[in-house]
């Protein structure tokens, strides 16, 4: 048993209680979230809260873990010239390359604050061996709680797409794949450390019939789905001059849309479609930072929200968002809505509760995880505020939202510690600096 003593506790419950009070772990769940000092409990290891913000863990609702290991490159790129310059070094992705990728971008985001991730992976190059295991193993051995959508394209070059035709995949071949990962890896239960989503990539890389068939098989299967979608104007217009009508109503007409579907991105949305999704609960997962290094735009979060449409964060792929910090989206997502909709366009309290309930909502977890209760899960976050760029604060959400991000003091995944003191506790950073300083070495020089 775990007892979070004297911290400032955000519970995101129904009421949003907040107060100084503790938090008991037993197991991976939470047993009691209350005011003042917990009951004596015998045998009990006590943390001292003092001066920190605890808080549910951080979900991270779209990221694409292969890319730590392409990071810096076509740093002035939009979304397609990026595309273009990076497929060619994608296509030399491997079983071993994904699983440092993986390592690496999975260890950071535990040390942002995050405790549950879903991936978007969607490159499989003939020949590259099991990419999904790859991943689905370093998640298991950083310990963070996993799901893995299972991505693909099937457009290549040849019929006009972006990606090079030796990543693209036959449509057979990538619905008998999905099926048998969603047979092999895909746990429902409440407590689950690992489900699948169907994943096709975007409108541009995949086939109407792609799209069409992954949703009858998602929804035959019980597993959500999830796609890019209206990230870019160039998108738009390539739909429009493809198919005659938005990126949005492309998708709606092939069975995209409703409460187990959630888009990445979700920029380019007019009031129309904004009512849309919101009348059928289809979700977006706002990813500012790399939104914003490529140039696509600003997500009009406030009115999406405001709309009734469940709002998550990511960081996007490494490749296009170097940091890979989810605690960074949260000021991000901030202070970008306030630029171009006002300062009452969004609250720190807002976007915490983006990166916590509003992600556990796109994942189909809300029952389980995002909020600090008894009975949910044990996946939180204590954040030290005890430091100088902290001092003199007095909201810690404020603290943790606008100001640099703070040190984790603990980060507990289904009650398991993986960062300690600002340290992890499950692998070591420093060999996998090294091994991914390699990875990508090795990918680029062939190019060269």
């Amino acid at each position: 048993m775990l007892v979070i003593e004297g911290a400032y506790v955000a519970t995101l419950d129904p009421a949003r209680r907040e107060f100084v009070g503790h938090v008991v772990v037993e197991g991976n769940r939470i047993v009691a979230v209350g005011p003042g000092s917990a009951p004596a409990l015998e045998g009990a290891r006590v943390v001292d809260g003092s001066g920190c913000l605890v808080t549910p863990g951080f979900v991270n609702t779209h990221q694409h873990l292969y890319q730590w290991v392409t990071r810096g490159l076509a740093v002035d790129d939009t979304l397609f010239g990026w595309l273009t310059t990076l497929y060619p070094v994608w296509a030399r992705i491997d079983e071993e390359s994904v699983y440092v990728a993986a390592q690496g971008a999975l260890a950071q985001l535990a040390l942002t604050g995050c405790t549950t991730v879903s991936d978007h992976h969607y490159v499989f190059p003939r020949g590259g061996g099991d990419l999904l295991a790859a991943e689905i193993t370093a998640a298991a051995e950083v310990g963070l709680r996993f799901h893995p959508a299972r991505g693909s394209m099937d457009r290549g070059q040849k019929d006009g797409g972006l990606p090079p035709d030796s990543v693209v995949e036959d449509r057979d071949e990538i619905l008998a794949a999905t099926s048998a990962a969603i047979d092999r890896w895909h746990d429902p239960a409440p407590d689950s450390m690992l489900r699948i989503a169907v994943a096709p990539c975007s409108p541009f890389s995949v086939t109407g019939e792609l799209m069409r068939e992954s949703a009858v098989l998602a929804r035959r299967k019980g597993v959500r789905l999830h796609t890019h979608l209206a990230e870019t104007t160039d998108e738009t217009a390539w739909c429009q001059e493809t198919h005659g009508c938005t990126p949005l109503e492309y998708a709606a007409s092939l069975g995209w849309t409703g409460p187990d579907v959630w888009f990445a991105h979700g920029i380019h949305f007019d009031d129309t479609e904004i009512k849309q999704l919101g009348a059928t609960r289809t979700g977006v997962a706002h990813c500012p930072s790399s939104n914003a290094r490529l140039g696509a735009g600003i997500a009009r979060t406030a009115d999406l929200r405001a709309a009734g449409v469940p709002v998550g964060l990511g960081v996007d792929g490494a490749a296009s968002n170097e940091a890979g910090s989810l605690v960074e989206e949260l000021r991000h997502a901030l202070l970008l809505a306030r630029a171009s909709n006002g300062p009452q366009s969004l609250t720190v309290r807002d976007t915490l509760e983006m990166a916590t309930l509003g992600g556990a909502h796109l994942l189909g977890r809300s029952e389980d995880l995002g909020s600090l209760e008894p009975g949910k899960l044990a996946d939180l976050a204590l954040w030290n505020l005890n430091t100088f760029p902290h001092a003199g604060i007095p909201d810690p959400i404020a603290a943790l939202v606008l100001s640099t991000p703070p040190p984790l003091a603990l980060l507990l995944v289904n009650g398991n510690p993986v960062v300690q003191d600002n340290t992890l506790t499950t692998v070591d950073p420093e060999l996998l600096a090294t091994q991914v300083g390699a990875k990508q070495q090795a990918l680029t020089q062939e190019l060269s």
